[in-house]
């Protein structure tokens, strides 16, 4: 059974990996193996992918069906953010993948079953507070310039946000707090959930960790989440459809850049 450790690791000591410098070449080589592994049993990683697009598609009627159109960018946006979280099978699959062990997609589970479950737990919970703190930030910025009312229709709704000075400004600003908490949540968790995977440090000492390869590294890093931001775009077009191969990949990539940042523990 994992214990309630979290701010230090399973051995109680507070341990800060060391962090590499690498290059943009590997932030694409990366992505080519986090292709590379999807390649290989593409049907397991599409089935687990499938949880992504179907969380998207429930998200989008929900916020339509309860009126509250304002906030269907900011959720389907800020689904984004809970994606390292999401992809934590994921990372499990390539790590088995990596050590030459069964990557049957029954053994994504045993995420539940790490020493580091506490600590994982932790960490999302950071990433749970940043996502509400997206929306209530989002809803903010909607109602300060266009008011509490909400629209009455999809047309009203689109027409004053796109015809009018209130809506470019809500645009605006709109995009530019999401700017900012994606950076947050890049920085935070670019290795977190792959190395409490990999190794049972604890969760301060997993986003620590991240922080520091972010600085590190500001540009291949600021790179992977341009990329990221990218395809989850792309793989949200129609219907958030595509995401049942882009997360997969990314997932698996997410993994691939971890071990590229952080070198492996000397025994």
């Amino acid at each position: 059974m994992a214990g309630f450790h979290v701010m230090a690791g399973g051995e109680g000591v507070l341990v800060r990996p060391n962090i590499r410098r690498i290059e943009i070449s590997d932030v694409f080589e990366a992505l080519q193996l986090g292709l590379s592994d999807f390649n290989r049993k593409p049907s397991h990683y599409a089935f687990l992918g499938l949880i992504y697009p179907l969380v998207g598609v429930i998200l989008a009627i929900w916020s339509t069906g309860a009126n509250l159109l304002p906030l269907l960018y900011p959720l389907a946006s800020g689904f984004a953010l809970l994606g390292p979280l999401a992809a934590l099978g994921l990372y499990e699959v390539s790590r088995r993948q990596e050590r030459g062990e069964d990557t049957s997609w029954r053994h994504a589970l045993n995420v539940f079953r790490s020493p580091a479950l506490p600590s994982i737990v932790a960490a999302g919970a950071l990433l749970f507070a940043l996502f509400i703190a997206w929306l209530l930030t989002a809803q903010a910025i909607y109602a300060y310039h266009l008011g509490e009312t909400e629209p009455g229709s999809i047309s009203s709704f689109l027409s004053g946000l796109l015809t009018t000075e209130a809506g470019g400004q809500v645009i605006l600003w709109g995009n530019l707090a999401g700017f900012f908490f994606a950076v947050v949540v890049l920085a935070t968790t670019v290795v977190t959930f792959p190395l409490l995977l990999d190794r049972d440090v604890g969760a301060a000492a997993a986003v620590d960790a991240s922080i520091r390869a972010t600085i590190a590294n500001p540009i291949p890093v600021g790179l992977w989440g341009v990329i990221v931001a990218a395809l989850l775009f792309v793989g949200s077009i129609p219907l958030f459809a595509g995401l049942v191969v882009v997360m997969p990949i990314l997932g698996h990539a997410t993994w691939h850049l971890y071990r590229k940042l952080i070198p492996p523990r000397v025994v």
